[in-house]
């Protein structure tokens, strides 16, 4: 890799791992919790699998992930992973809900909520 590339990616590391140490403070509201784990199961799910034990992609489970930095792991939710297919979510995440999905994978991510009364995220 070049000079410049190394740089870009250090840069948007730092910046994530900022997000992230700021981020653990404040979760997101329930509401914006039952739609990130909706996101997770299903979207994230399409490839890393439904039980989030892999697929297409990696497994997600907290033996999987705890050896890595959480910092990494957001930048890859973020940014996603060029030349594979894992695509970056910034466009629908803050850094701070990145952070909260990765210490929730690491804790072992909860189910889909139940649908009763339905709800948009159903």
């Amino acid at each position: 890799m070049d000079r410049p590339v190394l740089l870009h990616v250090a840069i948007l590391l730092a910046l994530t791992a900022l997000g992230v140490g700021t981020a653990r403070a404040a979760s997101p509201s329930p509401a914006r919790q039952a739609q990130l784990i909706h996101l997770v199961r299903q979207d994230c799910g399409a490839c890393h699998g439904m039980q989030l034990s892999g697929g297409l992609g990696p497994g997600l489970s907290p033996a999987q992930l705890a050896d890595r930095p959480d910092s990494s792991l957001v930048a890859t939710v973020l940014q996603g992973r060029p030349g594979t297919p894992m695509p970056g979510w910034q466009a629908f995440l803050s850094a701070s809900e990145a952070g909260w999905i990765i210490t929730q994978l690491k804790q072992g991510f909860p189910p889909l909520p139940p649908c009763d009364p339905p709800a948009a995220t159903c």
